[in-house]
């Protein structure tokens, strides 16, 4: 079977308005465009197209997210605010730093709607794994607003949705986007049966979440794993953390289906994070997380795009990344692998595998993994 892979130019067409990076244009700001801008997620599939790697892609259709499938994971009051903003000229998800333009909650809606296509289409056994290229973002959104960039969860919403209608009943959400997936572990901080897993730079987004000692709440006590690492980890933290804590806690959990965050802003060269992965550290975990979905659930295997922001760096982020879940290569090379992969950031630092090995030891104590 083939790789699914989900996109729509609509997603192209989510609108952040006119800003300088991150705050509006002033008297003495002068206008650019919003760091979450259409420009990194549209050249990674420009890029998918002319590798000649679509080809042997399976393309899946969005739909749109009903009420009922967002009602799942978000309130009525917030899905009647993003309703109400959608009417504006520019809007905003409910932090005061997350626009978007006219009609903007109808792009979101395809966006929970795509990793929901790419979701059915792997419990469905049309697809061996899939990618939901979609846009606006989705792990920061919590129950009753967004935030940072999202309106909707969409990797939740679609849990639900899977949960609801296909019979899925444990999953791990792995998150690798440089930020903490605050939205995720929030929605399912109770639930026993869903791990969220979240490797991220430590107190970059949002500075007040993602520490190691939330590990979940009630009778999801345990049910949460977060390894805050230092800014400046690369290939090596991300290895480490990958074999000692995240893929025995998704082996500990034994899952019907993985679902993956997959932002490339831990990249380098992204001007939100200060890490220092590589195309070929994102494959190597791509690549992984294949292996463990094909031992422990079939190689149900889900991923859906989240941030990177670098509009040179993050096709060739994501074209590693595809080429792993799919099996194919297409011989483009990373071009900018002289920069980065002789770093000495590439190698495991002691203060990163203190980290890490505090990870370890709370997921022992909790009983998350074993041995």
């Amino acid at each position: 079977m083939k790789t699914g892979y989900v996109w729509h130019e609509r997603y192209a067409w989510h609108d952040t308005g006119t800003f300088a990076g991150l705050v509006p244009p002033s008297a003495s700001v002068q206008p650019f465009q919003n760091f979450e801008s259409p420009e990194s997620k549209v050249r990674f599939h420009s890029l998918v197209e002319v590798s000649g790697l679509l080809s042997k892609l399976h393309r899946i259709e969005p739909r749109i997210a009903s009420d009922e499938d967002i009602l799942r994971v978000h309130t009525q009051e917030h899905l009647s605010y993003l309703s109400a903003q959608s009417e504006l000229r520019m809007g905003d998800a409910g932090d005061g730093w997350s626009p978007f333009g006219h009609k903007g909650l109808d792009i979101a809606r395809l966006a929970a709607g795509g990793t929901i296509a790419a979701t059915e289409a792997v419990v469905g056994g049309h697809v061996r794994n899939a990618y939901a290229l979609v846009r606006p973002p989705g792990h920061h959104a919590v129950r009753d607003t967004g935030m940072g960039y999202c309106l909707l969860a969409n990797i939740a919403i679609a849990i639900e949705w899977a949960r609801a209608h296909a019979g899925v009943g444990r999953v791990v959400v792995v998150d690798y986007d440089v930020h903490h997936g605050n939205g995720t572990q929030s929605v399912f901080y109770s639930d026993p049966d869903v791990l969220t897993i979240s490797v991220h730079q430590d107190r970059l987004f949002p500075k007040d979440s993602g520490f190691v000692g939330e590990t979940g709440d009630g009778k999801g006590k345990g049910s949460a794993l977060n390894i805050p690492l230092p800014s400046g980890s690369g290939n090596g933290a991300y290895q480490a953390v990958f074999d000692q804590v995240v893929l025995p806690a998704i082996r500990a959990f034994k899952p019907d289906l993985i679902m993956v965050a997959s932002g490339f802003d831990a990249a380098g060269f992204d001007p939100l994070g200060r890490m220092n992965v590589t195309a070929s550290g994102f494959r190597a975990m791509t690549a992984q997380l294949v292996a463990v979905a094909d031992e422990l659930c079939e190689g149900r295997l889900v991923m859906s795009h989240e941030g990177g922001y670098s509009p040179v760096y993050v096709p060739y982020c994501g074209l590693a990344v595809l080429e792993a879940l799919s099996g194919e290569e297409t011989g483009v090379p990373d071009p900018f692998a002289f920069v980065l992969e002789d770093s000495p950031a590439q190698t495991l630092k002691n203060w990163e595998g203190e980290v890490i090995a505090e990870a370890r030891d709370i997921a022992l104590l909790m009983g998350m993994i074993t041995g």
